[in-house]
């Protein structure tokens, strides 16, 4: 039989070759989509409780049993019990039994299906992936239902395999055993997925979002695992296994090499430093941050705190969380970016209005400067987190000098609290602003007398100078990062950022791509701002090079007009110098001009 390709998402570089093994394939096909007699309708209803109950013992007991090598996903396991807590599920579930007459089984369907409406409509990639965590807690309930019990069963693995799945949380590794799993493949799950963060702490290779996994694999079959390419292939035959094995080899003895030096700073070859950061997200991702050689956390993302909950955390919990992570980092600073959600998100539960083009709408420091209880709470509690470490704060979207003020008095306003209240505080907390929208390019230089530093969101940048979705397949190929417009406004940012005498970091994929990363050192940003298992890789692109090398390259890229022109001097100046690096990670340079 020829082999099959299933293409996915590549989440942890590698690769790996071997035998299939499922953990939890969905088998709900078999959901009784039936109506019941009215008499009987309470009956389902206290199925449906009861499921509800059972699963939440579960997930207790999960959590409590998580093994020492992967304690920090206990916090994912607590989303879920939190999601399986709340009572809206529960509560639609149950007024879709009796308003339709239907049996608890596809009286659930149809809630989450319903709730999968509402999430499909965010803008936001990373907030609309969080719908998973939804149908995995459904799952679970379903299983209950249809009399399966637990799902999966982990231990049933004798041998070393490949560990496939429907989705994976943490939850379903209770009792994992490290050494017995080469590498993960899901079916769900998009790049944040929990997945990844599991087989990025476990350094081994990971797929989600792998089209037709359950369909096409069985137990048992030889599968490879393409981690750097985003494949899947079943069956392989012989000239496949050769190539494959061969690559295998040379990526662990590339990664050895890299992760070996991972703690050295970024430096060129000529003397220019480059600092170094990590994105996090999750705490689950500190510890993978540090064992990269991350310098730092220049960017913690403080939205996962307000997901998937049915009221506000408090300030204390805020407060502990930050605290946690500053004191873990020290004497490393953390720079904490203000919530960044809006009422498309998952404040859309807190009955606020919807909008029409959410994604220019009233998000991040527009949302927390209209809701302005909510930002002093959290304002007040990353200010009491700043007697545990160094701590930086920045303000998101922001559009022009009147956001940026009112923002630095209400971060005034909760220092005088707090000062008034005798809290003790650091004092002095460096301010800075995202830059990631035209208008606060074009007027970077006034913007810059205003903070302490900037860090350019390109991801952001890219979308609105471009004016193009990425995560719209019709459109996708129109993102470019190294258009003409996008180099000259990062390069007019760090410019005026270095004319007023601040500092400029870059984050978001483009501060993470060898071909882009010699440009920006070109501009002599002081700051590069990436995931994690990116850090490694990178420090060794800025050791490679010179900085007239990167300036070079930066004045022939500046004096090009086409993406194509750019694409291809890049592609040639880079591979001389970086052949490993552009060879093992694929890169945004391989899409068409456009």
């Amino acid at each position: 039989m020829a082999a099959r390709i299933l293409q996915g998402i590549a989440v942890s570089a590698g690769v790996s070759v071997g035998k299939a093994f499922f953990l939890n394939r969905r088998r709900f096909d078999l959901i009784p989509r039936q109506t019941v007699a009215q008499d009987l309708a309470p009956f389902e209803e206290e199925r449906l409780r009861l499921a509800f109950e059972l699963t939440q013992a579960d997930m207790a007991a999960a959590r409590d049993k998580v093994p020492a090598e992967l304690k920090e996903h206990a916090a994912i396991i607590n989303t879920h019990l939190a999601i399986c807590k709340d009572p809206k599920l529960l509560n639609k579930a149950l007024k879709t039994v009796r308003e339709m007459g239907i049996t608890a089984e596809w009286a659930l369907e149809k809630a989450v299906d319903e709730i999968g409406e509402a999430f499909s409509a965010i803008e936001d990639p990373y907030i609309r992936e969080r719908y998973q965590d939804v149908q995995v807690v459904a799952d679970r309930i379903q299983s209950r239902l249809m009399g399966q019990g637990k799902i999966g069963d982990i231990k049933a693995i004798r041998n070393r395999a490949v560990l496939l799945a429907h989705d994976l949380t943490p939850a379903d590794t209770i009792g994992i055993e490290v050494s017995k799993i080469m590498s993960l493949a899901t079916e769900m799950g998009g790049k944040t997925s929990h997945t990844g963060i599991l087989a990025r702490s476990l350094q081994i290779p990971a797929l989600v979002g792998v089209t037709d996994l359950e369909e096409h694999v069985m137990d048992g079959q030889l599968v490879i695992i393409d981690g750097l390419k985003g494949r899947l292939i079943v069956d392989p035959d012989e000239e496949e296994l050769a190539y494959y094995s061969d690559l295998k080899y040379q990526f662990e003895d590339y990664q050895a090499s890299i992760i070996r030096d991972c703690s050295l700073p970024g430096e060129t070859l000529d003397g220019y430093r480059v600092e170094v950061l990590a994105n996090i997200e999750l705490f689950e991702e500190v510890t993978a941050a540090l064992d990269s050689g991350a310098e730092g956390v220049g960017l913690y993302r403080t939205e996962y705190s307000f997901l998937n909950r049915r009221e506000l955390p408090s300030e204390e919990e805020l407060f502990e969380e930050y605290s946690e992570m500053a004191s873990i980092m020290h004497p490393r600073t953390v720079v904490f970016r203000t919530l960044d959600v809006g009422g498309d998100k998952i404040l859309k539960d807190w009955n606020l209005p919807g909008e029409p083009n959410p994604a220019l709408g009233l998000r991040a420091i527009r949302f927390c400067l209209k809701h302005r209880d909510l930002f002093i709470r959290q304002l007040r509690a990353i200010l009491r987190a700043s007697e545990f470490g160094n701590i930086a704060v920045m303000f998101p979207m922001i559009s022009g000098l009147k956001e940026v003020r009112e923002a630095k008095a209400l971060w005034q306003r909760a220092r005088q609290e707090l000062r008034a209240e005798g809290r003790r505080i650091a004092q002095d907390i460096p301010l800075g602003i995202m830059v990631e929208l035209p208008s606060a390019v074009m007027i970077a230089e006034s913007l810059a007398r205003e903070v302490d530093f900037f860090s350019i969101g390109t991801n952001d940048l890219i979308q609105y100078s471009l004016g193009i979705d990425r995560t719209n397949k019709h459109v996708s190929y129109l993102y470019q990062p190294l258009h003409p417009s996008v180099v000259r406004s990062i390069k007019q940012v760090v410019d005026a950022a270095h004319q007023v005498g601040i500092e400029v970091a870059v984050c978001g994929e483009v501060a993470s791509d060898p071909y882009c990363v010699p440009i920006l050192m070109g501009m002599q940003v002081d700051a590069l701002s990436i995931a994690p298992q990116a850090i490694p890789g990178i420090k060794r692109v800025i050791r490679q090079t010179t900085m007239d090398e990167c300036k070079g390259l930066l004045k022939h890229v500046l004096e090009s007009d086409t993406v194509g022109a750019i694409n291809r001097h890049v592609k040639d100046a880079i591979f001389k110098r970086s052949p490993e690096e552009l060879t093992f990670y694929s890169s945004i340079l391989d899409m068409d001009e456009g």
